[in-house]
């Protein structure tokens, strides 16, 4: 892995046209974009290490990805998620196709495969539901995920429009978006189906975009799963390679990236943003300000609650929620992916079809209840290089639901120095997951060299997230009806990227850096990166 400036070495220095407070993938997206285009980019991590949920960490002998588990939509150059990354890596950055199948929905009755290729998959779903009712059901489905998909052009392309003009272009082009947004993805299923069995199948995603299907809305539903109709990718060399092949980008602008840099506010002169303040006060001045760092933490943590537009901020994103929480056990163990038969695919167990009823059951009574959904990814089987880097090992990662509520008696102790009772907490659940891993492969009983418990607590240490949420904003049907959650913000140079302003994961991320740096520059950046 690269080693990155620090700022607790060395200080940036000088006048900058953008600084770009967090380094997570919006970020970086928008600061290459920028850097491209002849501006001088500082982008200021708090973290010890770049990337944001695109960084790995390190135990022993193993490493882990923190947030990219799989990417879709890799499949065809041509496509403009794929030729993005080209555009902002130079054409380093490679990904490895996971596979026919790249998720297993795994109930106590059946598995169910989802298959790459979108005529493949409808055909795997109606040989798991072989009734006329259930085929007519499953084409009514992917129809409408497709209106979703050509409805939700207009309505994030016109976030780059600033002001009066781009409320009123967003209220026209968005109508069609938002009947589906509006929504929610248990009401739009049900107006297909009434088979239980078939909608906890179709909404056997819902984990990575964190709430159930009578909480999300459907427009969220379908470009996640349309995400995926072309299968799964990983990218060769861990997910570490996004941010260090966007790095070179910023530096041949003149820029820069520092790891270690706290930014404590933004400073302004009137309504406008003119530079930020650090951890330790030092100033940095810059011609616009990016923050990368969520809605909740820019407008509740880095602006003065003193300053006069404030109480309009606070209008403006009153009734937004953060998402889900998590806990993730990382694993190492000491033998090859080949060797102990690790898939590439991953895992998706639930208790029930009813996912709704299953996470309520869960929170009521977590101790007693199962978890509500347990996902179970394989980086080290999906990844051609871990071979040549950690020879004679292989890695699990196991995810589940955990409230940040659960853990809040420990929220104001130090990482790792939290105590015994949170030490006896975290094996208690360790083991619980690992129960889940043995039901599905219990031939790696024994075989688990290391284990660790990341909970909400360690979310909000390292990415500055408050409730320890993983996908910044809930999706849910209110989410998409906010009209400010664009690039721009009430005060003059400082502008949003990052998932908040797009929608969570890998791809809304990358799209935002295109959206805020196509704001920016006043131009239409898609045609440069299609030629």
């Amino acid at each position: 892995m690269r080693n990155f400036p620090s700022y607790k070495q060395s200080k940036p220095s000088g006048q900058y046209d953008a600084i770009v407070i967090g380094s997570g993938l919006g970020g970086l997206t928008t600061a290459a974009l920028l850097s491209q285009h002849s501006q001088k980019v500082l982008v200021l991590e708090k973290h010890y290490t770049i990337g944001g949920f695109t960084h790995v960490f390190k135990r022993k002998d193993y490493e882990w990805d923190v947030g990219i588990h799989y990417v879709g939509d890799m499949h065809n150059n041509q496509k403009l998620m794929p030729r993005l990354f080209q555009h902002i890596t130079q054409g380093k950055l490679q990904w490895k196709d996971m596979g026919e199948v790249y998720d297993k929905i795994v109930f106590e009755d059946k598995t169910y495969d989802l298959v790459k290729g979108r005529k493949n998959l409808v055909a795997k779903l109606k040989s798991d539901f072989d009734t006329p009712e259930d085929h007519a059901a499953i084409d009514r489905y992917m129809e409408a995920v497709k209106n979703v998909i050509v409805s939700s052009r207009g309505f994030y392309s016109m976030k780059v429009v600033p002001g009066l003009i781009g409320k009123w272009l967003r209220k026209w082009t968005s109508r069609k978006f938002l009947k589906f947004s509006d929504i929610t993805t248990l009401e739009m299923l049900r107006t297909f189906t009434n088979n239980e069995k078939l909608i906890g199948v179709l909404c056997g995603q819902y984990g990575d975009y964190g709430l159930p299907p009578a909480q999300s809305s459907f427009a969220m539903h379908a470009i996640l799963v349309n995400h995926y109709f072309n299968g799964g990718y990983f990218p060769v060399g861990g997910s570490a390679k996004i941010a260090e092949n966007i790095y070179p980008q910023i530096t041949a602008g003149g820029g820069d990236v520092y790891s270690n840099a706290e930014v404590k506010e933004i400073i302004f002169e009137g309504n406008k943003a003119v530079g930020v303040r650090m951890a330790d006060d030092h100033v940095l001045k810059a011609d616009r300000i990016i923050s990368n760092a969520g809605v909740f933490n820019t407008f509740q943590k880095l602006i003065d609650k003193k300053h006069p537009l404030y109480p309009q901020l606070e209008r403006q994103f009153d009734g937004l929620r953060a998402s889900v929480a998590h806990l993730c056990l990382y694993i190492g163990l000491k033998k090859n992916s080949q060797e102990l038969q690790l898939p590439t695919s991953n895992f998706w167990i639930y208790p029930g079809y009813d996912h709704d009823k299953t996470v309520r059951e869960y929170l009521s009574n977590p101790d007693e209840k199962p978890f509500p959904v347990v996902y179970i990814s394989f980086p080290s089987a999906k990844d051609p290089d871990w071979v040549n880097r950690y020879p004679g090992t292989s890695t699990i990662e196991i995810i589940s639901l955990a409230p940040y509520e659960w853990f809040k008696n420990w929220e104001d102790t130090r990482w790792g120095k939290r105590g015994e009772d949170y030490n006896a907490m975290k094996e208690k659940w360790s083991l619980r997951l690992l129960e889940n891993l043995y039901r599905q492969l219990p031939h790696l009983k024994g075989q688990v060299d290391y284990y660790e418990l990341s909970t909400p607590l360690s979310t909000k240490n390292f990415t500055g997230y408050q409730s320890g949420e993983i996908y910044g904003l809930e999706h849910s049907p209110e989410r998409f009806r906010n009209e400010h959650l664009t690039p721009h913000t009430p005060f003059k140079n400082l502008y949003l990227t990052g998932q908040d302003i797009v929608s969570c994961g890998i791809g809304g991320a990358l799209m935002s850096g295109l959206i805020t740096s196509s704001a920016i520059l006043r131009k239409n950046l898609i045609k440069s990166i299609m030629k």
